[in-house]
């Protein structure tokens, strides 16, 4: 049986075409070519701001724990404060993406948005009353829980129409990561420099997240029209439920942490390592420290341009090799204990962020149904955040006894392993074909 349906809504614009045989679902997705399509996806720069505004706010806070420190803030408690990021975002990001499927990409990343600004309104004012740090970083969480799995997705579908089939992922990957590279950079020289250096780090997030807010009110989120008799067509051959689970839980699993587990060492634990070497400049230094991941992982992407429109196995093996290989460099900053060392880790480490978001986003979108897509998006970003534990079991580590190279050589062999199970499973098990 076929069947044939014009989409038309604020996460998308295409033609379905959905058959039935006894091999399993197969559903083409057919994009008209006319310049009402071309407008649509023109538009994914507008939810891009909106990312890029939430991913500032949620990684602004790394430079200030130094500041905060000095001024009365016990270490234990802004670890608790950088932990609540991640206990509101998780939940958040499995609400939002199944949320957004239902009631539209815009009002969840609107919502989000609002959010993110009433958390760094918090922390603005948690530099007077430290009590509404805690609230202030759990509801950054939440906000970018609601965004970063609903706006990759919103990116995605906007982006259907360009020739190159990867597109959506690597404009996704590249909002989120200048987000996160400006926000510590500008948070952290306004914290060296600035008159009141608690106050003014947030005061650009806010700007921003307004700028973002106005440009989202004036999309109109449901583009109408006669599509154009010229069509091209973009086949995905996508299976059932039940190998979307399969696959999340062999291939997914596996390969998400290991996103934000490269970024979480280059942002939360290699810089710590060598930070009394900076001298007067410690929060300059950690501001430039967590930038230069962000830059790499946006510089790196021209080279994912070059992927072809090809099934996970092929974009997650060289992700993977990155993410080794970053780790290795890691190794060895740590054994020099080096300043100059760890800056050129970090850099390989977010070269390695930029590639594995790339490769993660893409393979989750290339086997995720239009009506999973959401959903989808928000597990395999869930699934990713998890790596940020990583920061917090080498700190654990290194109180037990074992040196930061040897943390991180125990890490390394880890990913090491995930590599030879991800090649076992996409050779031999052909999970995504269902």
């Amino acid at each position: 049986m076929t069947e044939i349906v014009l989409m038309v809504s604020d996460r998308s614009l295409f033609f379905r075409v959905r058959s039935t045989n006894a091999g399993g679902v197969i559903e083409q997705e057919v994009a008209p070519s006319s310049g009402l399509v071309q407008s649509a996806t023109a538009s994914w720069i507008r939810p891009a701001v909106a990312v890029a505004a939430i991913g500032w706010g949620a990684n602004q806070f790394a430079p200030m724990i130094v500041l905060y420190q000095r001024h009365g803030v016990s270490a234990s408690a802004t670890e608790a404060m950088f932990g609540l990021y991640a206990v509101g975002l998780v939940p958040a990001l499995l609400v939002g993406g199944r949320w957004s499927d239902r009631v539209g990409r815009k009002a969840v990343v609107a919502t989000a948005l609002v959010l993110s600004m009433l958390a760094s309104m918090m922390l603005l004012v948690g530099s007077v009353w430290h009590g509404l740090l805690c609230p202030g970083r759990f509801l950054a969480g939440i906000s970018s829980g609601l965004a970063f799995g609903t706006g990759a997705a919103w990116i995605r579908e906007l982006s259907a129409g360009h020739a190159h089939p990867h597109a959506g992922p690597r404009r996704a990957t590249i909002a989120m990561t200048v987000g996160f590279g400006g926000g510590p950079l500008i948070a952290g020289m306004l914290a060296q420099w600035a008159a009141r250096p608690q106050v003014w780090p947030y005061v650009p997030h806010l700007i921003l997240c307004a700028v973002a807010l106005v440009v989202l009110a004036r999309f109109d989120a449901s583009p109408a029209g006669p599509p154009s008799q010229n069509i091209a067509p973009r086949p995905v051959t996508r299976g059932t439920d039940e190998s979307l689970t399969r696959h999340l839980l062999l291939i997914t699993a596996p390969f998400a942490p290991w996103v934000f587990g490269t970024a979480g060492i280059a942002l939360a634990y290699l810089p710590a390592t060598v930070a009394d070497r900076a001298g007067s400049q410690q929060l300059t230094f950690a501001a430039v420290a967590t930038a230069l991941p962000a830059l790499a992982g946006v510089l790196v992407q021209p080279l994912v341009s070059r992927a072809t429109d090809r099934p996970a196995a092929g974009l997650l093996m060289p992700a993977m090799v990155a993410a080794v290989a970053g780790l290795i460099v890691a190794t060895w900053a740590a054994a020099m204990s080096a300043v100059w060392a760890v800056l050129v880790a970090v850099i390989v480490l977010g070269a390695a962020y930029g590639l594995t978001q790339f490769a993660g986003l893409a393979d989750i979108q290339y086997v995720a149904r239009p009506a999973q897509l959401g959903a989808a998006t928000s597990t395999y970003q869930a699934l990713s955040y998890l790596g940020f534990a990583l920061p917090y079991l080498l700190t654990i580590s290194h109180s037990r006894g074992l040196s930061p190279a040897q943390g991180l050589s125990a890490v390394t062999a880890l990913a090491v392993l995930a590599t030879a199970w991800l090649t076992l499973t996409t050779r031999i098990g052909k999970p995504t074909q269902g």
